[in-house]
């Protein structure tokens, strides 16, 4: 690691369905960056519960491939949970399209499951310098998709936020949203306003499109 890193990394969390993984995987964080203390989940479902009841990692490392998600919908869900935690992914699903749409979608980083040892230390060199990382021949550009496109920009809402376009997309008018939410209209009018900025639309009908064109009511954590 850098002698004096922007982001100390002190505890991690592992998000991954394979233990014999998360406890190599456990070793080699606690080696090379200097872990204090590594957790992990076996779901995304058990990951976002704790990090609704006060876990706060310096890093959460996830797996592209778990039984609960499909794609990059478990790395949006983290990054409305806890936007404010870096998340690496570490993925046997190492296609450089990928990487470039985990990117998009608010990845810190990238590094392949099978990753010699000398990657995953320069991989928690970038974090903590807070750079982006990606493996040697892997180029952060790239034409998006238009369902990566529409998978970065739902990235950029808030919770609130990624909360209120989900019941956009199921019909609900403002008032309905205010009540089933408990608050106010005109807070929900500027949430709204907030999220076509984000999304780049001008008409919630466009909102809703892009939600579709990303399957993103499968994203949004409950509550």
């Amino acid at each position: 690691m850098t002698d004096a890193p922007n982001r100390p990394l002190l505890r991690a969390m592992i998000v991954d369905d394979h233990p014999l993984f998360c406890d190599a995987l456990a070793m080699t964080l606690k080696v090379l960056a200097g872990l204090q203390a590594v957790e992990t989940a076996g779901t995304l479902e058990e990951a976002v519960r704790r990090l609704d009841a006060g876990s706060r990692p310096d890093l959460v490392v996830l797996d592209l491939n778990l039984p609960d998600v499909d794609g990059l919908d478990g790395l949006v869900r983290l990054r409305l949970a806890v936007p404010e935690v870096p998340v690496l992914v570490v993925s046997s699903m190492a296609d450089p399209r990928i990487m470039r749409a985990a990117l998009r979608a608010g990845a810190v980083g990238f590094v392949p499951k099978h990753a010699p040892r000398d990657t995953y230390r320069a991989a928690l060199e970038a974090v903590c310098a807070g750079r982006i990382f990606l493996p040697d021949g892997v180029e952060p550009e790239g034409e998006p998709s238009r369902s990566e496109e529409a998978i970065a920009r739902l990235g950029l809402l808030t919770r609130q936020q990624a909360r209120i376009l989900q019941l956009i997309c199921e019909g609900k008018l403002n008032k309905q949203i205010a009540f089933d939410l408990g608050i106010a209209e005109t807070t929900v009018k500027a949430h709204v306003t907030a999220i076509m900025r984000k999304l780049g639309v001008l008409s919630r009908t466009q909102a809703v499109l892009m939600a579709k064109e990303a399957r993103f009511s499968a994203m949004v954590p409950e509550g």
